[in-house]
């Protein structure tokens, strides 16, 4: 099984995907780990990697092709990022967005990352503009367009768990027979 958490910085993303793979007993894989990960390598933080990544196309596209990759050769797995809902492909069982109000997002990473909230509130929303725009540029890809996903919850309303709780159900009680009305759109983009 392929379940994707896709959504913006601070949605719950990463906690409701650990939370998403434990109860199924999946892996979970996170872009935005691979992400940090390749931005602290070389010295950045996340935001000026993002900055750099505008200037070298070559971040993104080679970030974007491994998760690819790991969708369609991965089972049994949770991936999670802001792109996964698209990178899957129809390899996908079933796609969450995850998102909540800028505010409580800022505030969410100013607590992990231990800044300001307004500070983090609007490196966020710079972050986001900046993605947004690449994914447009590289793919054709409007971030913002959810006709893809099977579900999209407002996680400010809810706890994590209760969160975790509405996409076991989803998953438990879907009907992969019943499928007809999905607005997929053809995800055959050059990663």
């Amino acid at each position: 099984m392929l379940l994707t958490v896709s959504g913006p910085p601070g949605s719950g993303k990463s906690t409701t995907a650990e939370l998403l793979a434990e109860r199924f007993g999946l892996e979970h894989v996170s872009g935005g780990d691979i992400f940090r990960e390749l931005a602290d390598e070389r010295g950045y933080t996340p935001l000026e990697f993002n900055k750099l990544a505008e200037e070298n196309d070559q971040i993104d596209r080679d970030l974007d092709r491994r998760l690819r990759e790991i969708a369609r050769e991965g089972d049994d797995l949770v991936l999670e990022s802001r792109l996964a809902g698209w990178l899957a492909g129809d390899e996908a069982d079933f796609r969450f967005w995850l998102d909540a109000p800028p505010r409580v997002r800022g505030e969410r990473i100013a607590e992990r990352e231990g800044k300001d909230p307004e500070r983090a509130t609007e490196e966020t929303k710079a972050r986001e503009a900046s993605e947004a725009k690449r994914y447009q540029e590289y793919y054709g890809i409007d971030i913002q367009n959810l006709t893809i996903y099977d579900l999209s919850v407002n996680t400010a309303r809810w706890e994590p768990d209760a969160v975790l709780d509405m996409l076991v159900t989803a998953v438990e009680t879907y009907d992969a027979a019943g499928d007809e009305g999905q607005a997929f759109v053809d995800l055959e983009y050059e990663f």
